[in-house]
């Protein structure tokens, strides 16, 4: 199995580590679930999801459902059981054959792990999906919240559609958002390494910069698979995603990535810096629909 495509072997040489991640990836990621992982979804109230839309531009959304909507047969399969879909251009791309990359973040505990597969079945209200990625992240970035189920606090879902002020305050006052990124072959992947993904980014309040309707952020330290930047070193389309956690509203937008590079530091002179840069082409903010309210952590 190749463990990273050459996008993402590109970036791990450019920012200096050579040859060295490699190794660390084949131990970390399998093509199975560990059991901490299996039980580590079944919790969770709610999963971020990246998938290509029907113009195959990546997408991010989100699946909600009581603890236990995720279930795990076996290490190489998951199901999605009486869930709620979140996100413009999601449901649309919930279909068999279809790549997706999966996040599942519990934010109160700092806990995050990925998985990126394939539906191999979307009937009767459960998504089946067949594993191709198993991997977990680091709680680095992670601002502490908690989420909880609440189906009663879901109205009908109103959608905004274009770059607006109200936008502008969502990503002005975030500290996380997901992007959703895919491989140039991920409708047609011919490795496990060429699907879609999704990962978080954080930071403090205000950690996106704003200039018009383009969006900067910098790229933090991290595992170094650099699986987001590898895609877009490929395909520099994206998805990413905003949650308003006082409001619920979501806000999607379709961007297209640029990685700057920066000088390295005194500190890394082999090492340069990243930011990332998003020139924004769509937006659709989303009031209602979901089914998940936040607290502060305890």
């Amino acid at each position: 199995m190749a463990i990273f495509h050459p996008g993402e072997l590109a970036i791990q040489h450019r920012a200096g580590f050579g040859n060295a991640v490699v190794p660390i990836g084949q131990r970390f990621i399998r093509d199975t679930m560990p059991e901490q992982h299996q039980r580590f979804f079944a919790q969770l109230p709610f999963v971020l999801l990246g998938a290509l839309d029907v113009q195959g531009h990546p997408r991010a959304g989100l699946l909600a459902g009581a603890p236990g909507f995720l279930r795990v047969p076996d290490e190489r399969h998951l199901d999605v059981h009486d869930y709620v879909v979140a996100g413009e251009g999601i449901s649309e791309a919930l279909a068999p054959g279809a790549q997706i990359g999966m996040l599942g973040i519990e934010a109160h505990t700092r806990r995050r792990n990925r998985l990126n597969g394939t539906i191999v079945g979307a009937e009767g209200g459960t998504l089946s999906l067949a594993v191709a990625q198993s991997f977990g992240n680091c709680p680095k970035y992670i601002q502490p919240r908690h989420a909880e189920w609440q189906p009663a606090a879901a109205s009908g879902a109103h959608v905004t559609r274009g770059w607006d002020a109200a936008a502008g305050r969502m990503v002005a006052g975030a500290d996380t958002f997901f992007i959703a990124t895919a491989h140039p072959d991920a409708a047609r992947p011919a490795e496990a390494s060429h699907g879609v993904d999704i990962s978080h980014r954080g930071g403090e309040t205000g950690f996106v910069r704003i200039d018009g309707q383009t969006l900067s952020v910098a790229d933090y330290p991290g595992n170094r698979f650099f699986n987001t930047i590898g895609n877009l070193e490929l395909n520099p389309l994206a998805g990413l995603m905003f949650i308003d956690h006082v409001s619920g509203e979501l806000l999607q937008l379709a961007v297209r990535a640029h990685v700057e590079w920066l000088p390295p530091p005194d500190t890394a002179p082999t090492r340069p810096g990243r930011t990332l840069h998003f020139e924004v082409l769509e937006a659709e903010r989303t009031t209602g629909g979901l089914p998940l309210r936040w607290s502060a952590a305890t």
